[in-house]
């Protein structure tokens, strides 16, 4: 822990309490909230391997397997109906067409 340059009067350039520096290498707990683990990454694989999709979702693989000028559009404008978000709904758009993808593949 390194000191930071704290004069310990309160004017000046240097002003302020002397105190020590949180060390940089730490990460707190707050900024782990929302990032995906490994245990949940399995459990969401297998419940929609086993499941399947949801209704919605095939209505949105079916817009982009049926395809034409705007298949892209119409999926994301659908998603973003359901999801709420821009960002949700393309982050959805994009797992159905890399699972659709994959599928097509392996079939």
């Amino acid at each position: 822990l390194t000191s930071v340059n704290m004069s310990g009067i309160a004017v000046g350039l240097k002003k302020g309490y002397i105190t020590e520096q949180r060390p940089n290498d730490k990460v707190r707990p707050a900024r782990m909230k929302g990032r995906l683990s490994k245990r949940v990454k399995l459990v969401r694989s297998l419940i929609t391997e086993v499941a399947g999709m949801s209704p919605y979702e095939k209505r949105i693989r079916d817009i982009i397997v049926t395809g034409g000028t705007t298949a892209e559009k119409r999926a994301y404008k659908f998603a973003k109906n359901r999801l709420g978000t821009h960002k949700r709904a393309n982050k959805k758009k994009e797992m159905i067409k890399d699972t659709w993808i994959r599928g097509a593949g392996r079939a």
